[in-house]
């Protein structure tokens, strides 16, 4: 085997390229994902296999794939891109003032419900850390995350996020959002302290798009009390959705996240027993954590989060049901 260039910046580029490859399995998204040209992706992949003397990737029929070797070179890969996320970090700590910028993205909720206090809390703690936000979904969080465009990715656990086992990301627990049911003030149960979802069997609801995280819980919590949903609306925006409520169109799950401003001809209560909610994590890049300006930062966001989880009734909760 021949050694790796006298490049080394050059080196982790075509390295890069390739662990990008094995996750997207195509040229045409590894370039999509990376923001090159195929053309580039394939002379990255081909320049490797050139300096290292063999090759990295075979024809498949119509395509490419990974050959062992390259299966084995991207074990190794993986760890050093690990090993230069610990000494970045390392490094960080000789400065006891945490000064530089961390780059977050998130879904909308978490813009508006959670990154404003965040945000003050940190620009007072650490007033020279600098932290830039950008509103994105997955996967495109996950994608920005894994080639170094943003620092921390904040989502929703659902099918198809990363798992803990995931050798591209470090996973951070933030914590829970609460869902309570959003009713129009006119409503017969508006008066309740809290709401019995059995009590809105026969309630026209609002959910969002099959498939999706909050529209999955609502289905999960209505059929434990018994019923199913008559869904007459399906939209994710939030501010959407309270107006609906507001005009009387029908009932909601609402996240606490999502309560910041709301319509006054709604009202909103803790749901009666069993609490849905849904758990919200960070993914940053693998050997990560580490990092003093991270640790500031997602412990921040965890303290954020912890007023969205308090239990409003004295019932006990079986969060397993609710796992989303």
């Amino acid at each position: 085997m021949k050694p790796l260039s006298h490049d080394f910046m050059d080196d982790l580029r075509r390295l890069r390229v390739l662990r990008e490859f094995r996750e997207r399995g195509t040229v045409t998204a590894t370039a999509g994902a990376l923001h090159l040209t195929p053309s580039a992706v394939s002379q990255q992949l081909a320049g490797l296999s050139h300096d290292l003397g063999f090759a990295v990737t075979r024809k498949d029929g119509r395509r490419i794939a990974l050959t062992p070797r390259g299966e084995a070179l991207l074990a190794h890969a993986d760890a050093v891109f690990a090993q230069l996320e610990h000494a970045r970090h390392d490094l960080q700590t000789f400065d006891e003032t945490l000064r530089g910028t961390v780059r977050i993205g998130a879904f909308s909720t978490a813009l508006a419900g959670l990154l404003p206090a965040t945000l003050s809390s940190l620009a007072t703690k650490h007033p020279d850390l600098v932290v830039t936000v950008r509103q994105s979904e997955p996967p495109q969080l996950f994608d920005a995350v894994d080639a170094g465009r943003l620092d921390v990715a904040i989502a929703v656990a659902f099918d198809g996020s990363p798992t803990v086992g995931d050798p591209r990301y470090d996973r951070v627990e933030l914590g829970a959002d609460v869902l309570d049911i959003a009713v129009p003030a006119d409503h017969p149960r508006a008066g309740d302290s809290a709401i019995d979802l059995r009590e809105l069997a026969k309630d026209p609801w609002i959910t969002g798009s099959p498939g999706g995280c909050c529209a999955s819980i609502t289905a999960t919590a209505c059929a434990a009390a018994g019923f199913t949903p008559d869904v007459r609306h399906q939209v994710d925006d939030w501010l959407a959705v309270t107006q609906l409520v507001a005009l009387g169109q029908g009932v909601t799950l609402l996240p606490r996240l999502a309560q910041q401003t709301l319509p006054p001809a709604l009202t909103v209560h803790p749901v009666a027993g069993q609490q849905p909610r849904r758990h919200l994590f960070a993914a940053v890049q693998e050997g990560a954590q580490g990092s003093p300006l991270l640790k500031a930062v997602l412990t921040q966001l965890a303290a954020s989060l912890r007023p969205m989880s308090a239990v409003q009734t004295n019932s006990d909760i079986c969060a397993d049901d609710f796992e989303h």
